[in-house]
C-alpha cells in the first residue's frame, strides 16, 4: 500500500507496467532492450474519490488521464528499467499527491493608502520628465 493522503491509499497490485523500447539514438542496444515504462493506474476503479479530486486529477494530468479513467505515466529518463519504473511510480504518487490537496482560497485585498500615494507620486515623476523632454515652442513667450 502507497500512502497519498490520510484517506488515500493505492495498492501496488492496481499499478499495471508496461515496457517499450525507448525512442531516439542509442546505438546497437536500443534495439534490444525495453526501458522506457509505461505505468497504468485506473483512478475510477481503484480509489474511492470525491469528484472535486477527480476534477483536479484531470486538470493536473491533463492528457495523462482518459475517458476511462485510466492514468498513463511514461517514464524514459534513465537507461535503467528500474530506475525508470521508480522514477514513474514517483511521477504517480506526486500527482496524485497534489491532486489531494485542496487549492488555497483567494482571499480580496486592496492596496494600502501609502502604496496608492507613492504609485501616484511616481506617475507624476515620471509625466515631469517626459513633460520636460518635449520641445519648446519660441512662438508662446
Amino acid at each position: 500500500m502507497i500512502k497519498i493522503s490520510n484517506n488515500i491509499y493505492i495498492n501496488k497490485t492496481d499499478i499495471k507496467e508496461t515496457f517499450i523500447r525507448s525512442s531516439g539514438p542509442g546505438g546497437q542496444h536500443v534495439n534490444k532492450v525495453s526501458t522506457t515504462v509505461q505505468l497504468r493506474f485506473n483512478v475510477l476503479k481503484s480509489l474511492n474519490i470525491s469528484n472535486n479530486f477527480l476534477q483536479r486529477l484531470k486538470n493536473i494530468a491533463g492528457s495523462r488521464l482518459n475517458e476511462n479513467g485510466d492514468l498513463i505515466i511514461v517514464s524514459s529518463r534513465h537507461k535503467s528499467q528500474a530506475l525508470n519504473r521508480k522514477d514513474a511510480l514517483e511521477k504517480l504518487v506526486y500527482l496524485l499527491k497534489k491532486a489531494s490537496k485542496k487549492p488555497k482560497e483567494r482571499k480580496p485585498t486592496y492596496p494600502s493608502k501609502s502604496s496608492n500615494e507613492k504609485r501616484l507620486k511616481n506617475k507624476r515623476f515620471i509625466s515631469l520628465k517626459k513633460k520636460d523632454r518635449k520641445k519648446i515652442d519660441p512662438s508662446r513667450d
